[in-house]
């Protein structure tokens, strides 16, 4: 009898000691929920800036060289936003990185190939092209103002 009533002691004291313990949960990554349009507009809409009409076009294999400098990328889906007709150098693509890809790779490839003067009359310096990203979503942005953009884009982390 008595060893019964002190397993069950120990068994309770076991329960306490693992009710009592705090577990932090891991923290969790940021991230931009919504469509690929979706976060465009959220991401002009943070911009005091007005920007001439855009148009949003959908990057596939026949374009992405012309968007993102290469195609050697895994992407599940991407757009860009560029003036239809414009003597400003501006572009913004939004690339959603296929799972399992290497996000830091992805961005590293369309940041060494991608070109500021694609335009015939205009262009960005190197150092006003940002590639950056927030969970598996890529953003490039070629803009004389990419600071602006770049921050608006990051405010829509959660």
């Amino acid at each position: 009898m008595k060893k019964i009533i002190l397993c069950l002691l120990v068994g309770l004291m076991v329960l306490n000691i693992a009710g009592c313990s705090k577990v932090t949960p891991e923290p969790k990554e940021p991230e931009i929920t919504g469509t690929l349009e979706e976060i465009m507009e959220q991401v002009y809409s943070g911009i005091e800036k007005e920007y001439p009409r855009n148009a949003i076009t959908t990057i596939n294999d026949e374009n992405i060289e012309y968007f993102l400098g290469t195609a050697d990328i895994e992407y599940d889906e991407a757009i860009a936003s560029e003036p239809m007709i414009s003597s400003i150098a501006h572009s913004v693509a939004l690339i959603r990185v296929a799972e399992g890809a290497d996000v830091e790779d992805v961005k590293a490839k369309i940041k060494e190939n991608v070109d500021g003067r694609k335009w015939i009359c205009v262009g960005v310096e190197d150092d006003q092209i940002i590639v950056d990203n927030v969970g598996d979503l890529v953003i490039l942005i070629m803009d004389k103002d990419s600071e602006t953009i770049h921050e608006s884009f990051l405010s829509l982390a959660k």
